[in-house]
């Protein structure tokens, strides 16, 4: 690791660079900050200050534990200032060619032993290091924010990287009470690959007319268990850089269509609709807001059977109410499942990450099934304790499409050897607060019924976005789970 008795510098002092900085010191380096713009590390060093006040209010830190830590943090005058350094950070714009003249200035004040890790979410590193003097000491070290927060670091070598520094920053990370991994440097690394489905089935959902945006969103949580829906998450990010993110990653994977982004995201980048910044996005702001509509139904009248299920999930996916068949979906639409499989009443249940728990449960019917069932379905599901949103017939659902697309994603960048299936598993845990890994949750459900969502959502839609992982075939062929 990084001894302690070598300084750490940071440059940029905006929101990533300061809470990067304060990190390390918190970690008992010393730290220098610099910033080209003037005031700027006064600024942080304050906001730092006053962030640490808010922590010792809390009794997360103790008085002295606080002190000690803007102790360890001086404002830099110049790169020069540098030349102590044993790790240098940056945090600048995303931009390739500023941050490799800046890598030419580190690497002409530092000594050879010194390492450039770049905070970048999405440039490659191979690049950054393309026309350095050491390009072997050059790696990523990307935090989320706000880094004094969120534990993950995505720790991500180039071709030239040396496997001692990726040790060396792995252990360094550690020590700072974060959780590492490893990644390949590919686009969008390991967090802002993987998670593309989570917003890009969300927006086909919406385009498509499955239900509105509170309604999805209200799904993912109180049926998913993720913290927030993905159209409050891209209000929060901001539509301009959530869709900036899809659209870097769908060109620099030669415009693979299962990254391809959204007309309707377009539209509202374009309309100035960003999300909190602007007052307006997916949601209202502000004066203007309101209550977002959940469809939610009206208590049942219909009587049905008194009946208890431990679990309604893909292991035991049918129940049978008189003449009301209730399935879970499987990645076709209930029109066509009833169709293809002669049932003349079906309604389709959208998965749940627990059936126990979820509060809220998707519910579609096919076109040939009458109103009746539908409310017999709605019946027996409010009979266990579940709020009922029914929404259009669309092909998987909502958490279920969403959740095998994202396992489907983590299969292949593991294939690809971006990074293991364990570190997936823990990026998307830590780095976005999903309930579980991509992988667990395929291992969960079970990857022949993974494999055959994707399978009909292929051919539904008729198009590469959903072709299946070649090593989720080959963990179901082999009899294999991920974990």
């Amino acid at each position: 690791m990084i001894a302690k008795n070598k300084t750490i510098g940071v440059i940029g002092a905006g929101a990533m660079g300061s809470g990067i900085a304060q990190v390390a010191a918190q970690s008992g380096h010393a730290v220098l900050l610099f910033d080209e713009a003037d005031g700027t590390v006064a600024k942080a060093l304050e906001n730092i200050k006053t962030s640490l006040e808010k922590l010792v209010s809390r009794g997360k830190f103790t008085p002295e534990q606080a002190a000690r830590t803007l102790e360890n943090l001086t404002s830099a005058e110049s790169l020069q200032d540098f030349s102590c350094c044993g790790l240098v950070i940056e945090a600048v714009v995303e931009k390739l060619d500023v941050k490799q003249s800046l890598l030419k200035k580190i690497e002409d004040i530092t000594d050879g032993d010194c390492i450039f890790a770049s905070n970048t979410s999405s440039l490659s590193i191979t690049a950054l290091a393309a026309k350095a003097k050491r390009p072997h000491n050059v790696a990523g070290l990307h935090f989320f924010n706000p880094a004094p927060v969120m534990k993950l670091v995505e720790v991500i070598s180039g071709l030239a990287t040396d496997a001692n520094v990726v040790a060396t920053l792995m252990v360094t990370a550690t020590a700072w009470g974060k959780k590492p991994v490893r990644a390949k440097s590919t686009p969008g690394f390991i967090v802002n690959r993987v998670a593309r489905p989570f917003y890009g089935e969300s927006l086909r959902l919406l385009e498509e007319g499955a239900s509105n945006a509170a309604t999805i969103d209200a799904v993912m949580r109180e049926s998913g268990g993720f913290r927030m829906g993905p159209f409050e998450l891209m209000d929060l990010i901001g539509l301009d850089v959530n869709y900036a993110v899809t659209c870097s990653i769908y060109d620099a994977c030669y415009q693979d269509p299962r990254y391809k982004p959204s007309f309707m995201q377009q539209e509202m980048v374009n309309g100035n609709f960003l999300g909190r910044k602007t007052g307006k996005g997916f949601y209202h702001y502000g004066d203007r807001a309101g209550k977002p509509l959940i469809q939610t139904a009206a208590l049942s009248s219909s009587i049905v059977p008194a009946m208890e299920y431990e679990q309604f999930d893909c292991s035991s996916p049918v129940i049978q109410l008189d003449d009301t068949v209730i399935a879970m979906s499987d990645g076709r639409t209930a029109t066509q499942r009833a169709n293809e499989e002669g049932i003349a009443n079906l309604v389709l249940v959208d998965l749940t990450g627990d059936f126990q728990t979820a509060t809220r449960i998707a519910v579609c019917k096919a076109d040939q099934t009458r109103q009746q069932h539908l409310d017999k379905a709605i019946a027996w599901l409010q009979s266990q304790n579940k709020q009922v949103s029914v929404i259009d017939d669309v092909a998987g659902m909502i958490l279920l499409r969403t959740v095998c697309m994202l396992a489907n994603e983590a299969a292949d960048v593991v294939n690809q050897g971006v990074c293991s299936a364990a570190d997936c598993d823990t990026a998307m845990f830590f780095g976005v607060n999903h309930p579980r890994g991509p992988l667990q949750w395929a291992d969960d459900i079970g990857l022949e019924y993974v494999i055959k969502v994707l399978q009909n959502l292929s051919h539904h839609y008729g198009d590469g976005r959903y072709r299946i992982s070649p090593l989720l075939k080959r963990k179901f062929f082999a009899g294999e789970t991920f974990h």
